[in-house]
């Protein structure tokens, strides 16, 4: 078969991955920053293209995507999430990631609930519902542009999002990688340089700061879908809304004000991924102190890094069999409980909030305990 393009065998790669990359690009920037967060506003130029685009390599309603996706945030590692590694398996979910996307698709309510917003005119209700058309007519073009080889090409298109989208970011992504913060769920970065999936590596800094427009947060970590959304700020085709905060230190505060307090409740997962780290030290001396073996010790890390209300009931007896044993570790983990209340108690007033954080940090700085007056030390650096 004649192509519009004679390449040699790389060519055909070089093809295949510059196109698979707009597709990432169109996912990471309209579908998921845009659509599902609102933490920019597209232009019509870049957003006709992207949904285009993704019809004609993806066959994804934007509809779908978008209320399977704030639905998994908002039932994160729960049952009703519809691709946790946690709850379905990371094969599952690794492996067969869009099929459990089709699955949550057919679900009329989760597109009642999560899918407003979305674009409802002519073409999303007459061409782009129609998935099979898109995917047919990108075949199509790919036998035109290369030939036999266009087959290849179009296979490639077909995988690279349910492989390394549905499979890979919401499988590994839960279960894998390193963490900037302590989220709730089990959000991993899986690699601090966000290029081959477009910035979507770095999940866990995305679940903790949802509607940022930038995934990056620390220095090292380059989030390519960013770059794209400054391009275009800068070219007048997109408006970013919202990025996360960044984290700002000062000197120590004598006491806690308002200031301070808003800056700890604004970096909330930073302060307990710091108040973590500072367990597993203060762990680290105790299992010594307690005479742990190495199974032991494996354990009361699992134990101590989950939520006492996360464990099952056997898990909750054996962590309180190792507090019974170790005073530290009590207050360690009692302290960290009244550090989450600060933030789950929505009723309490701005004045409440600041009272309580002070005790708080008097607490620590009063327990003798090292690691603890540290990190109050720290705490009452925190700025806006």
């Amino acid at each position: 078969m004649s192509a519009y393009f004679d390449l040699p065998w790389w060519g055909y790669g070089l093809a295949a991955l510059a196109m698979t990359h707009v597709t990432i690009a169109a996912v990471t920037i309209f579908l998921h920053r845009c659509q599902a967060h609102r933490a920019l506003e597209l232009g019509p130029i870049p957003s006709h293209f992207f949904r285009a685009w993704l019809w004609l390599t993806t066959g994804m309603v934007t509809r779908e995507w978008v209320a399977i996706h704030r639905k998994h945030h908002a039932k994160c590692e729960t049952e009703e999430d519809p691709h946790s590694p946690q709850t379905r398996g990371l094969r599952k979910v690794l492996w067969e990631g869009a099929e459990l996307y089709r699955i949550e698709a057919a679900n009329q309510e989760t597109l009642d609930h999560y899918g407003h917003g979305t674009p409802e005119d002519w073409l999303e209700r007459h061409i782009y519902r129609h998935s099979v058309w898109g995917i047919a007519l990108m075949m199509v073009i790919d036998l035109v542009l290369f030939g036999a080889a266009g087959l290849t090409v179009w296979a490639v298109q077909m995988i690279w999002i349910p492989f390394w989208a549905a499979g890979v970011i919401n499988g590994l992504g839960h279960f894998w990688g390193y963490r900037n913060y302590a989220c709730l769920d089990a959000s991993t970065n899986l690699v601090p340089w966000g290029i081959l999936i477009g910035g979507e590596e770095l999940h866990n800094n995305h679940h903790a700061y949802a509607s940022s427009a930038r995934l990056s947060s620390k220095w090292y970590e380059f989030d390519i879908g960013w770059a794209y959304i400054r391009l275009m700020s800068w070219l007048g085709l997109a408006r970013i809304k919202r990025v996360a905060p960044k984290l700002r230190l000062e000197a120590a505060r004598s006491v806690v004000d308002v200031d301070n307090m808003q800056a700890v409740l604004a970096h909330r997962y930073d302060v307990l991924a710091r108040y973590l780290k500072s367990l597993r030290q203060i762990a680290k001396e105790e299992f010594e102190h307690l005479r742990l073996d190495t199974a032991q010790r494996s354990q009361a890390k699992r134990l101590l890094r989950q939520q006492e209300a996360a464990l099952a009931e056997a898990q909750r007896v054996s962590l309180q069999d190792l507090l019974a044993r170790s005073e530290r570790l009590r207050k360690v983990v009692a302290l960290r409980g009244e550090l989450e209340a600060l933030w789950a108690r929505s009723a309490a007033s701005s004045e409440q909030t600041l009272q309580q954080l002070q005790a708080w940090v008097q607490a620590a700085e009063q327990s003798g305990i090292r690691q603890l007056e540290e990190f109050s030390l720290r705490l009452r650096r925190y700025a806006m």
